[in-house]
């Protein structure tokens, strides 16, 4: 009897620490069901402008347009935000006369108008129609894209050439976007035919649900499903050396192993050097994203 007891109260206790043991992982692991199931804030275009002009809406954001027509992705867009700006203002300013709403963007510092939408009924609003962020990104919180880093080059063949010229032509020249990365970046106000490598890459990590706050001056800090990332940008200027310099690698693999992020990432436009493999196979939480790497990076951000 004493010993079918004893035996009664080891499986109970073994069953209570298997549940406690099942709460604590459920409650501790980052990027499990709680992290992944609440739907990242989207990013929003900048409004510069809001008022009501007799019968119409105008809404204009510090958005850039394109030369020639704007994309119809990003007309939506920004018609759609339009009337979302509009509901939220609603209290601010008499909208009962209301019949259009219109969108503005900015092009050659003035502005132009975008796209609109009209009220079958004066002053009342459409049901909001905010859909994920974008066509064609890659929404699944739970998808890791620095596991597909691990498809990046580990070595730079052929590169000798380019990294002899005195200068580095325009990264819009080489890296192909599709139109509704284009325009998410342009909601964000950066123009991708001029901005330089680190903005494009900041504001696709935004619009793949990065939350990125700066940290100070070229240095961000980036969280995703409970993940730190710090980020740190090095630009290029005119008459500036075509390749990352072992300075700023240095200055980067010091500040991330002090930093406590779970991971690190440098972004150029500039081509790396060899040091930079090395570096990597000896710490492979940090990553540097050259000029040779930006497109496959971009490509694993937004496809998944």
């Amino acid at each position: 009897m004493t010993a079918v007891f004893i035996a009664a109260i080891v499986v109970v206790l073994v069953i209570v620490a298997v549940l406690i043991a099942m709460r604590r992982r459920t409650a501790g692991s980052p990027g499990t069901a709680g992290a992944a199931t609440k739907a990242p804030d989207r990013p929003r275009p900048s409004v510069a402008e809001f008022h009501v002009s007799g019968s119409r809406a105008l809404v204009s954001f510090d958005v850039p347009l394109p030369a020639g027509d704007v994309d119809q992705v990003l007309r939506d867009l920004l018609v759609r935000e339009a009337v979302e700006v509009v509901r939220e203002k609603r209290h601010q300013l008499p909208i009962a006369d209301v019949t259009k709403v219109v969108a503005l963007g900015r092009r050659d510092g003035e502005w132009e108008q975008v796209g609109s939408v009209d009220l079958d009924t004066p002053g009342e609003l459409p049901p909001p129609m905010m859909p994920e962020l974008l066509p064609g990104l890659a929404h699944d919180p739970s998808f890791d894209p620095f596991e597909k880093l691990a498809d990046l080059p580990e070595h730079a063949p052929g590169l000798a050439p380019a990294r002899t010229e005195d200068r580095l032509g325009p990264l819009s020249d080489e890296l192909r976007l599709p139109a509704a990365i284009e325009s998410g970046l342009r909601a964000q106000g950066v123009d991708p035919t001029g901005a330089g490598a680190g903005d494009v890459v900041l504001g696709v990590m935004r619009m793949t649900g990065y939350v990125v706050t700066p940290a100070s001056g070229d240095t961000f800090e980036a969280t995703r499903a409970g993940a730190r990332t710090l980020v740190r940008l090095v630009g290029h200027a005119a008459g500036d050396h075509p390749e990352l310099a072992e300075g700023d690698i240095r200055r980067f693999a010091v500040d991330f192993a002090s930093s406590g992020a779970d991971r690190g990432l440098l972004i150029t436009e500039k081509y790396g050097p060899f040091e930079i493999y090395e570096r990597e196979r000896r710490e492979p939480r940090a990553r540097f994203i050259t000029r040779e790497r930006l497109q496959g990076f971009l490509d694993a951000l937004t496809l998944g």
